[in-house]
């Protein structure tokens, strides 16, 4: 029998996941499931840390651009959409193929 089970340390992280999501947007313009593939983390929350991120960016002089959802079957916009996330149904047709919104990060 050995003494109590050290707890195990997490793996040292050079970048917090919002600074890797930020590298990440600084190239191309990304989906929330493209973002979450390549940082290893669930798109629920990628979609958690982007409204923090338009904060961050526009406080460094930058912006965040949304390329808006769209309705696949009718070509419906989701301009007035505030959430990140990708909408289930198009009001429009009730059609469910819709393309994801894509973010991209500008600093200038």
């Amino acid at each position: 029998m050995t003494g109590p089970e050290k707890p195990i340390a997490p793996p040292d992280r050079k970048e917090t996941v919002r600074r890797k999501i930020l590298s990440l947007l600084s190239g191309r313009p990304l989906t929330a499931r493209q973002i979450s593939a390549r940082a290893g983390i669930p798109e629920k929350e990628v979609c958690a840390h982007l409204p923090h991120l338009r904060k961050t960016v526009g406080q460094l002089g930058g912006r965040m651009t949304v390329t808006p959802a769209e309705c696949n079957g009718c070509g419906f916009v989701f301009r007035k959409r505030e959430r990140p996330s990708k909408p289930g149904r198009c009001p429009v047709c009730r059609g469910e193929s819709i393309s994801a919104p894509l973010f991209s990060v500008e600093v200038s």
